[in-house]
């Protein structure tokens, strides 16, 4: 945890895992309760500590919402600096709505879809939306770890500029059979450079974050988010459009950047643009377009 702190990485530590080898998820409640005292007030003092209730909470068959319920309340009756909190599913989600969850920890619960649902999602629950297991790039046997590094950029610009938050991970072979979502070490795939390019896109972008817009019928095939007349990014994914026009209240100018994600370019557009006009585009997968007040 203290090396964790010293690189600046916030650590969602899970407290309860349905593959368990220790026997940490079949001990009785009394080992249970004490567990968890124990356990948030010897790491509760760490900033950058959150906690996860389960990996896969609908795969602990001993446990009840009973139970979950009540190790919720114990975590946060002894936790005095009120860390984020939440539990991850494998398939039906908690009820996020819960009072104590402080954000929505998800699985994908769909083969394909799963960052484009997170409007959807901050909409029902108002609360962020942190989508931590979207699948690994890779080539595993299995299917939650075997996408392309492009479908796992992809999934992370989707959730993006819906407002939401998608985690990494990675589960490709190795001759000394060194699986990184297990053991760590050098990260092998072509996704990690495109999420950095990302991550500064991010932090370059509005200071209270990036937010869905609603949309107009014109902008019914892409998803959009930002800060209405100040910062507006469009992403185009999986579609090719060769050019694009975009219709924007009048009376507000914008400078036009055309982003390829992938081959992470970011070109600036010349002059500044105001109501509708058109934007020349690549006709390549992966781009997208971000207008920023001028």
């Amino acid at each position: 945890m203290a090396q964790l702190g010293e690189l600046g990485i916030e650590a969602d530590l899970i407290l309860f895992h349905a593959d368990d080898r220790w026997g940490f998820s079949e001990m009785g409640k009394v080992a249970d309760d004490r567990y968890l005292r124990y356990i948030t007030a010897r790491l509760s003092a760490f900033r950058h500590v959150w906690w996860s209730l389960a990996n896969e909470y609908d795969l602990m068959w001993e446990k009840e919402t009973e139970d979950w319920e009540r190790f919720a309340g114990i975590v946060t009756g002894n936790d005095p600096h009120d860390h984020l909190i939440s539990i991850h599913n494998c398939n039906p989600f908690y009820d996020y709505s819960r009072p104590w969850i402080t954000h929505c920890s998800i699985q994908r619960q769909d083969v394909y879809r799963t960052a484009e649902y997170t409007d959807e999602w901050r909409a029902k629950w108002n609360k962020p939306v942190d989508i931590d297991e979207c699948a690994y790039e890779g080539n595993i046997e299995t299917g939650w770890g075997n996408i392309s590094g492009e479908e796992m950029t992809r999934r992370f610009w989707e959730g993006a500029v819906r407002g939401g938050y998608v985690g990494h991970g990675e589960t490709y072979l190795h001759p000394q059979d060194i699986l990184w979502w297990a053991k760590g070490d050098e990260l092998l795939g072509t996704s990690p450079a495109r999420i950095a390019f990302l991550r500064r896109i991010l932090e370059e972008g509005p200071e209270g974050g990036i937010h869905p817009f609603k949309k107009s019928p014109m902008d019914w095939d892409v998803p959009i988010g930002g800060v209405p007349g100040e910062y507006v990014l469009y992403y185009f994914g999986i579609n090719r459009p060769s050019f694009r026009v975009f219709h924007m209240e009048p009376g507000t100018r914008y400078t036009v950047d055309v982003i390829d994600t992938w081959n992470m370019t970011i070109k600036r557009r010349e002059g500044t643009y105001e109501g509708s006009f058109r934007v020349e585009l690549a006709g390549r997968e992966y781009m997208a377009v971000r207008l920023m007040k001028a």
